[in-house]
């Protein structure tokens, strides 16, 4: 079995849930990973407290989870800030077009926009989750721009055709499709199977 060594980073993009979802789902795909380095922005920060009515700081995993270190995106020294630290994938979920703006113009200001142009350098897979609407002129030139350089576009755009119940079964559709396209093997529906 492969054993991924991933980055999420979490940025201030209305959709903590995502974030918070894809954690989630990270725990119970622990099995997959060899390590997971999570950054949160200080904007995304503030967004998770309104949007989910607790801090960051009281993500709870089971104790099992040790797989799982978050780091300050301040830190620098991280690292995820250098190539050869050899990780696999990062995800940025939820993705502002400022932060995507900014790993477009190769602006590596935190520890987010660092790793991410990292995972360009390195030709990794760098995964951008944007949850914005509509686009500008500027957001499609930067994700034409990011495509070109070998990142995957995947915006917060849910299926239907699973049949979700509820608004975290939804989301999840978007989860487990990036994660999918990280390359983790996910027992999830696809298109065609049986629901």
């Amino acid at each position: 079995m492969v054993h991924h060594k991933l980055i999420v980073g979490i940025t201030g993009a209305s959709g903590a849930i995502y974030g918070k979802l894809l954690l989630n789902r990270l725990e119970n795909l622990q099995d997959q990973i060899e390590t997971c380095g999570v950054v949160f922005s200080e904007n995304a920060k503030a967004v998770w407290k309104f949007e989910l009515g607790e801090g960051p700081g009281e993500l709870s995993f089971s104790k099992d989870f040790k797989k799982i270190q978050l780091y300050n995106p301040d830190n620098l020294f991280a690292p995820m800030a250098s190539g050869s630290a050899g990780y696999d994938a990062m995800v940025v979920c939820p993705c502002t077009m400022g932060t995507l703006g900014r790993i477009a113009a190769g602006v590596a200001s935190d520890l987010i926009t660092r790793a991410a142009d990292v995972m360009l350098k390195e030709r990794k897979k760098l995964i951008l989750v944007p949850r914005e609407a509509p686009y500008n002129l500027i957001h499609l030139n930067n994700m034409q721009l990011l495509a070109g350089a070998g990142a995957i576009i995947c915006p917060a755009s849910p299926s239907f055709y699973s049949k979700p119940a509820t608004i975290d079964d939804l989301i999840m559709t978007v989860v487990d499709r990036v994660l999918t396209l990280a390359g983790f093997n996910l027992d999830t529906y696809k298109w065609g199977g049986a629901l």
